[in-house]
């Protein structure tokens, strides 16, 4: 009997970075607690041909739903090795899964739990019960963040002066969240017509230009853009945290080294939310969300306790902002589309052909158009 063929196992502790690495057929070792939606859809875009975790995909903390896509996808998810099983396997070496087990070709290996349909379910089910109980702590979070960073509703906002004209302008903002792609794709309208302002978050630059569309600007912490994205042509804007915080603006390190300039704002908050107020200050029409988070799955996959910036920022900028979904539904109906044009002239013309196909005047003028299209122009 034949030996299963080996692949290379790629590892890393940032799942969004090893994503950048992996080709198809690779194993990809992750160290990923409640594996989310953006990891495991990054994780199928790649076509690995197995998963492995340190940790457990499924804490029980909330129903994430990162397992479940893999096993749809007929990706092989092996759990909970390790985290000092995970330190000691070299990057690169090559390996097969077999059952519970990462055999390596020296002989080692990582032993786990694989997870089947069955058992992701089942770990869901437990998880949905201790939903309500992580619902009372994320509440009390927003509430307790609502009350420190309430200024973000009241106060002046000092946006950055840049060189992209957004004012009385649609801006359309674009976060590589779940469900990216297919916004994007129901746009096409809008976007042929109205033609707006596009501003990326950090990694949604590199969702535009893979959708054949190049960005105005790129706000963000930079964490998470391809260093093409960043040297596109779009006008960059770091996220800094809160002036007098000492962590500053970490983005712009990455930015200098690539030789490139870039303005600072400093808000609280997430990239998306200072993505939003800059358009907002800078005098946007609508502003029109592309894979946004607002759902409490949203924010417990991004591994956030609270969502007041988040909250504070849409009730500052208020029926400005609009969904994805809701303005390609709004654009289909006030834009009809060729064919239906189309059928609508066909309609009028038919009673006029047939009076004139009819009447002995309508001969008449169909001989003298006759004759005036067979004669030749000089």
């Amino acid at each position: 009997m034949a030996e299963p063929p080996t692949h290379r196992v790629l590892k890393d502790r940032r799942t969004k970075n090893l994503t950048k690495r992996l080709r198809p057929g690779d194993i990809a070792l992750i160290n990923h607690v409640d594996l989310d939606t953006m990891a495991a859809r990054a994780l199928i875009d790649c076509k690995v041909s197995a998963v492995v975790n340190a940790v457990p995909s499924i804490s029980g903390r909330y129903p994430n739903r990162g397992p479940s896509m893999l096993c749809e996808a007929g990706i092989p998810l092996l759990d909970s090795v390790g985290v000092n099983a995970f330190e000691s396997i070299a990057d690169g070496k090559q390996g097969v899964l077999t059952g519970d087990c990462l055999r390596f070709s020296d002989g080692s290996s990582l032993s786990g739990e694989l997870l089947t349909a069955d058992r992701v379910e089942e770990l869901l089910a437990d998880a949905r019960s201790h939903l309500s109980d992580e619902l009372d702590q994320f509440v009390r979070n927003t509430l307790n963040y609502l009350s420190k960073e309430k200024e973000l509703l009241f106060d002046p906002v000092e946006a950055p002066k840049i060189s992209t004209i957004c004012a009385d302008k649609h801006v359309l903002i674009v976060v590589r969240g779940e469900g990216y792609k297919q916004d994007l794709a129901i746009l096409g309208d809008y976007l042929r017509d109205v033609r707006p302002i596009l501003m990326a978050v950090d990694g949604g630059a590199d969702a535009l230009l893979e959708s054949k569309l190049k960005p105005h600007i790129i706000v963000g912490d930079m964490d998470s853009v391809s260093d093409t994205a960043l040297r596109c042509g779009a006008e960059l804007v770091v996220h800094g945290y809160s002036k007098g915080d000492a962590r500053g603006a970490p983005g712009l390190d990455r930015v200098h080294a690539l030789g490139l300039k870039a303005t600072v704002f400093h808000s609280p908050g997430t990239s998306e939310d200072v993505a939003m107020l800059l358009a907002n200050e800078l005098g946007a029409k609508l502003i029109v969300a592309v894979g946004t988070h607002f759902s409490l799955e949203d924010f417990l996959d991004k591994g956030r306790n609270g969502m007041s910036s988040t909250f504070l920022t849409r009730l500052r900028i208020g029926s400005k902002l609009m969904d994805a979904k809701g303005i390609a539904r709004l654009w289909s109906f006030q834009r009809p589309y060729f064919s239906e044009i189309l059928i609508v002239l066909l309609a009028a013309a038919t009673p006029i052909a047939a009076v004139l196909w009819l009447s002995p005047m309508g001969h008449n003028i169909l001989e003298i158009l006759g004759m005036w299209l067979r004669i030749p122009s000089h």
